[in-house]
């Protein structure tokens, strides 16, 4: 089976492949891998307001333009102190961030979300990573997958894996952010991680179906 994963950030693309690489028989593609050239309309597919809708409407555009069975995630940062934001906004949280390098605009959002969040104390920092992974196989059908990972926002970053909100994001059991994390270990405890288990679940039991027919 060929399964497209539908994102253009090389760090996702990483974290999924190591959680699903491993289901036998499947090939995992990209959007180069498919030949779907980056456009300005795939801009406006993320236009609602939950991570579920939005997943399922990037996984059903990447799945009409490829034909091929598609899993695409939407994913964000929930602050209980801004009142679940920046959420579905999450990639473009700060003003001015349009014509940055996603490098750049990860450093910006993390300013702005410490700005706003200057006078809160730390046991009022209370955050959570979510992501929505969407499967569609074929037309008219998709699953669901959703994974929550439970943390702080710190006063400063620390760390220099990940990306996005990794550097402000504290594990407390661990006592390290998502940037201090090897990929192994991010991928076992984080909110991808989680959804995309699910994912690969799925998938096996579908394959142990086609094999007992």
């Amino acid at each position: 089976m060929r399964l497209l994963v539908a994102t253009r950030s090389g760090h996702k693309l990483r974290e999924i492949r190591e959680i699903l690489g491993d289901v036998r028989g499947l090939r995992l593609l990209d959007l180069n891998d498919a030949g779907i050239r980056e456009s300005p309309e795939e801009e406006a597919v993320e236009a609602f307001e939950t991570f579920e809708d939005n997943a399922l409407a990037k996984a059903t555009y990447f799945h009409e333009a490829s034909g091929l069975p598609t899993v695409a995630d939407d994913s964000g940062l929930e602050v209980d102190a801004l009142e679940g934001r920046p959420g579905v906004r999450s990639k473009r949280f700060a003003p001015g961030g349009e014509d940055l390098s996603a490098q750049e605009r990860d450093c910006l959002n993390n300013e702005h979300l410490l700005t706003l969040m200057k006078d809160v104390k730390l046991p009022d920092r209370t955050a959570r990573f979510v992501c929505v992974a969407a499967l569609v196989e074929q037309p008219g059908t998709h699953h669901l997958f959703r994974g929550t990972v439970e943390g702080l926002i710190l006063g400063r970053p620390r760390g220099w894996d990940g990306f996005g909100y990794d550097p402000l994001f504290f594990h407390q059991r661990l006592g390290r952010t998502f940037a201090e994390l090897s990929q192994t270990e991010k991928s076992r405890l984080s909110h991808r991680g989680e959804a995309f288990r699910a994912v690969r679940a799925h998938l096996r039991s579908a394959e142990a179906e086609g094999e007992a027919r």
